[in-house]
């Protein structure tokens, strides 16, 4: 992993011989092994096996229900370390911050005394990531929403984000700079939020407004989020992009789904879970995993072709 100056920091992470790559995405998971954390995470050791994977993905929300208190909160252990134990998941997990985080003290999760603590973890607010042909760009997505400026039971960590306006066209510049630069053939997105959900949380309307234009601009192929607590597939009426949700590594909301175009969405899943990717040249493949093994929806796209099961 090698890590060159930009606006935003790159990290290079080394694919498999044959040029591919595969990674494991989970999110809304720090729950101390509770609510199914535990099952999401064997069976995230079994695939991550199966495939070889690279290295996982974190959507946010790391750890409930307020983020952590500092470098030394032993929740870092209870909810992280002491969970993904198995051999497969002790790759470089690349992790965003979600609102929960921003409750709690932000800065820790960014420490990197945690990474000296248990070497697989690291987490920056926006980063890219390339990894041979793709590129995945890491969006903190927190500070886009509105209300959580104006809440009055809750206090979030600010620091490193105010001025916000100043922070958020920043980020969106270098979001959108990185994106036209990028000579990579997969773009994908990762942030906390939802773009598009039929979940309790909906569309994250800002995102809507300020990130969706510049992912279709550049047109990126996958935007890929936590928050609403489910599995979710919708793709786009009009482009290439998916919307896919992985927020499901702990604590469901069963019942939880808003009325949706079904020409759009694919699949819902209100259950525990984890999504699995596999990167060629020329194909993507996603599954999605529930906490038994089994593969709830297949898709994959050639960039011409799409095809799910």
């Amino acid at each position: 992993m090698v890590m060159v100056s930009a606006d935003l920091q790159r990290l290079e992470h080394t694919v498999k011989p044959d040029g591919s790559v595969s990674f494991l995405v989970v999110g809304d998971w720090g729950r101390r092994g509770l609510y199914n954390q535990s099952s999401v995470a064997y069976q995230m050791g079994n695939v991550g096996e199966k495939l070889k994977v690279d290295f996982i993905v974190s959507t946010g929300d790391n750890f409930y229900d307020s983020g952590l208190i500092d470098e030394d909160d032993p929740a870092f252990y209870d909810s992280f370390t002491n969970v993904y134990t198995a051999a497969s998941l002790q790759k470089q997990w690349y992790s965003v911050l979600g609102n929960h985080d921003y409750r709690g003290n932000a800065l820790a999760q960014l420490s990197p005394v945690l990474t000296q603590r248990d070497n697989k973890w690291l987490c920056m607010r926006s980063f890219i990531l390339n990894a041979g042909n793709v590129q995945l760009l890491f969006v903190d997505t927190t500070p886009f929403q509105d209300k959580y400026f104006h809440e009055t039971d809750q206090e979030y960590d600010w620091r490193g984000v105010l001025p916000r306006e100043e922070y958020l066209a920043t980020l969106l510049n270098d979001v959108d700079v990185a994106l036209k630069e990028s000579s990579a053939k997969w773009k994908i997105v990762v942030g906390h939020h939802t773009i598009f959900s039929a979940g309790v949380h909906g569309n994250t309307e800002e995102l809507v407004d300020k990130l969706l234009p510049i992912l279709q601009e550049n047109e990126v192929n996958l935007y890929i989020n936590g928050h609403d607590h489910c599995l979710q597939h919708i793709s786009s009426s009009n482009s290439e992009l998916q919307f896919i949700t992985s927020g499901a590594g702990s604590k469901a909301w069963r019942g939880d789904i808003n009325p949706w175009n079904l020409d759009e969405m694919k699949f819902y899943y209100d259950g525990q879970g984890f999504l699995a990717a596999e990167i060629t040249e020329n194909e993507v493949y996603l599954a999605f995993y529930d906490i038994y093994g089994n593969i709830l929806h297949k898709w994959s796209t050639s960039g011409n072709t799409h095809s799910a099961s």
